[in-house]
């Protein structure tokens, strides 16, 4: 197996701080101070295409209601799939978290 040079003691401690995060307001505020706001909007938008795709959306339908190139959906349609499985793995978290939320 190819070591992963993006996985090394700085990377961890980036990852460990965000673990550290408890709320969607300290998630704001860490990520705004780290990132540019192109940045969260990119990254947005990339996590709301791999919740499009697993919900088996078209592409014609995603690129028209994200802006995002056929070439980058297919990008992330390629990790969603034969990636490391965190695209999936939290999209199963929130869904059963939705699940065993008391109805209102």
């Amino acid at each position: 197996m190819k070591k992963q040079e993006w996985v090394n003691l700085k990377t961890n401690k980036l990852f460990k701080a965000i673990l550290e995060l408890e709320s969607l307001s300290e998630a704001k505020r860490f990520f705004r101070d780290l990132l540019t706001e192109q940045e969260i909007k990119e990254f947005a938008s990339r996590w709301e295409v791999a919740q499009m795709l697993a919900k088996k959306t078209p592409y014609s339908k995603i690129e028209k209601k994200t802006g995002m190139s056929s070439t980058t959906i297919a990008r992330i349609s390629k990790w969603l799939n034969k990636g490391m499985g965190g695209y999936k793995l939290v999209i199963k978290k929130l869904q059963n978290k939705k699940n065993h939320q008391s109805p209102a």
